[in-house]
């Protein structure tokens, strides 16, 4: 895999060859050949891989996670959710496998499951797992501006992958995820204020004029795998009665030799703890902002 510099810079650099970018490819998980998960990969930065988890999977899944942010909220991400916001009552979870209860216990049996996080190796290489996250996104939900992972993760030499996993059907009406094929070949970028309206997060990042947005359309047990120099987000859920509920996975290359502290310990495929240094590669625009949104 390429190396990826992560200090933010404060605009694109000069284009980086597009011809080979296909677009999102959408492959069948049970009949996939790893060496075009690889290819796919290599090419567009991020692949939708169909039926990873089965529908009697989902439903736990489902069912945990809910059940516990309705009858204890304790360990949501509230901040800088106000009152009244549909967020609020549904929050995001951020590394709930680090947790003994029932949807940390899950969160951490598929981030080390071999469906998971050796599909994600078979893209990239060994990796470390690194987060695991919870997101409801209730009707009504704000979305999230469009963003780079490893602003957040830090992790060098090497770039984070991102494993997103379907715990609902999504689409644009229910806020699903778009993506930027190709701006994996681009260097973090240094993020401006986001529409605070559209987007729970506070950040957003400018998408190359040659590259656009793809819609995802997902169903429940789909996961897309993609790099962390991808550039991707979603619009609200505008539907009256639908979550979108999902289920994120980081991992760190075993290539790289740092990460930002929050993301420590990282675990190995056997659920082992492992430590590498802290990354130094936050940048003058990157300080502050990850301890008030990621």
């Amino acid at each position: 895999m390429t190396s990826t510099k992560t200090t933010p810079s404060a605009a694109p650099s000069s284009a980086p060859d597009s011809s080979a970018i296909t677009g999102l490819e959408i492959l069948e998980n049970q009949s996939l050949d790893p060496h075009r998960l690889a290819d796919a990969y290599a090419r567009n930065g991020a692949v939708h891989l169909r039926g990873v988890l089965s529908a009697e999977e989902i439903a736990e899944l489902r069912e945990a996670f809910t059940r516990h942010i309705e009858t204890d909220g304790s360990d949501g991400a509230f901040h800088e959710i106000p009152e009244g916001d549909p967020l609020r009552a549904y929050p995001r979870m951020i590394q709930p496998h680090r947790a003994e209860h029932a949807p940390g216990r899950l969160a951490r049996r598929w981030l080390l499951e071999q469906r998971v996080m050796g599909r994600v190796r078979e893209a990239v290489g060994p990796v470390w797992a690194a987060q695991s996250m919870f997101y409801f996104k209730p009707a009504g939900a704000r979305g999230q501006a469009m963003h780079q992972d490893n602003y957040f993760l830090q992790s060098h030499p090497e770039t984070c992958v991102a494993a997103w996993i379907a715990v609902d059907d999504c689409d644009a009406e229910n806020g699903a995820l778009g993506v930027v094929p190709g701006t994996h070949q681009y260097e973090i970028e240094c993020p401006e204020e986001a529409d605070a309206a559209e987007s729970f997060t506070t950040i957003t990042v400018s998408i190359p004029e040659h590259l656009k947005v793809e819609q995802t359309d997902m169903k429940a047990g789909d996961m897309l795998i993609f790099h962390g120099s991808l550039v991707h987000g979603s619009k609200p859920n505008t539907s009256t009665d639908r979550f979108r509920r999902s289920l994120i996975f980081h991992y760190i290359p075993e290539g790289s030799r740092e990460v930002a502290s929050s993301y420590q310990p990282l675990l190995d495929a056997r659920g082992a703890e492992v430590h590498i240094d802290e990354s130094e590669y936050g940048g003058t625009c990157g300080e502050g902002w990850v301890a008030r949104n990621h």
